[in-house]
């Protein structure tokens, strides 16, 4: 989701445009007034990527998107006004073929909800969710999808497994509010890996209090992690230990770096000894076992050669995009 304000359309248009490098897929935009519901159309013209427009309490909002031509709505149609706004919200979607998601967040589940259950409970976001659900079905529409976003990474996984024995609609994955860059990824990781591990979940959302681009990052790295994406280098680095006889965390560093760009899939382990290093770098496309100031260089299973410790990167660096090229 973009950070910058939807109506200052050259910035959030450079900011797409870096997500979208970073590996992006689909772009989601705040519209919490009408001039951001205008931009869109502009926005929507200058990028690749589908967008969709982020609702709230509005529901004119949510027509004004739809004519700007958005690619997708999130809001909750219990929250936008009486049916009759609702009706006008839906029949627009279904004309213009664009799918609505319902997002159900712990943090603001209606009234009655909460009076009901004392405090939000997975429970409680279940009945949230169905609710918005009935509206949407008992105006035939059913191009839909759900998320159940908490920043209590256990509420957030009981509540999507809870709801995927209700119903089949696709779910979007997001643990909310999941803090800065290393807790939030841990977060992330737990909430939105096991789901999909289960095979719960349909596309995802990596929260963090930090440049958008590097949730994009993150998700990727979940991704992959579970083998269901492969996207630019994956780093097999070893923690290090008392065996390790090479500055190995600035050889990671730097190779990791010169990476950064390359978006076609390929795993390179960089290994500091002899006890785990052969083994890892012979399973790699490409991989370095060091050991005192030099490291063995393996392609695809095999040793080519030994390299000195100072030209470990630049060696490194070299090989992997003569393999990418």
């Amino acid at each position: 989701m973009t950070n910058t304000p939807t109506q200052d359309v050259p910035a959030t248009v450079r900011q797409i445009d870096r997500l979208v490098e970073a590996g992006c897929e689909l772009v989601r935009l705040a519209v919490p007034d009408r001039q951001s519901a205008l931009s869109l159309k502009g926005i929507k013209s200058q990028v690749s990527v589908p967008i969709i427009a982020d609702i709230h309490f509005d529901y004119k909002l949510a027509l004004a998107a739809i004519e700007s031509g958005v690619d997708g709505l999130r809001l909750n149609p219990g929250n936008i006004g009486g049916k009759r706004k609702v009706r006008e919200v839906v029949a627009a979607a279904r004309d213009h073929g664009v799918p609505i998601r319902i997002g159900v967040n712990s943090g603001s589940l209606q009234r009655s909800i909460l009076k009901k259950y004392g405090h939000p409970t997975p429970e409680a976001m279940v009945e949230s969710a169905m609710g918005h659900i009935r509206i949407l079905e008992e105006l035939d529409f059913n191009l839909l999808k759900v998320s159940l976003k908490s920043s209590n990474v256990s509420q957030m996984i009981s509540a999507y497994r809870l709801l995927s024995e209700r119903v089949d609609y696709p779910f979007h994955l997001g643990v909310t509010e999941a803090g800065s860059l290393i807790s939030g990824t841990v977060k992330n990781s737990l909430g939105i890996g096991l789901l999909l591990s289960e095979g719960i979940g349909d596309t995802i959302r990596v929260s963090l209090t930090c440049d958008p681009v590097e949730e994009v990052k993150v998700a990727y790295e979940i991704l992959k992690a579970l083998g269901l994406r492969q996207r630019g280098a994956e780093i097999i680095s070893c923690p290090t230990c008392g065996r390790c006889e090479i500055n190995l965390l600035a050889l990671v560093e730097e190779v990791e770096k010169a990476l950064n760009q390359i978006t076609s899939p390929i795993k390179v382990a960089i290994m500091g000894c002899v006890v785990n290093g052969p083994g890892e770098a012979r399973e790699a496309d490409i991989g370095i076992a060091c050991g005192q100031s030099h490291g063995t260089l393996f392609k695809k299973g095999r040793v080519i050669r030994k390299v000195a410790e100072s030209d470990l990167a630049r060696v490194l660096i070299e090989e992997v995009r003569k393999m990418v090229s």
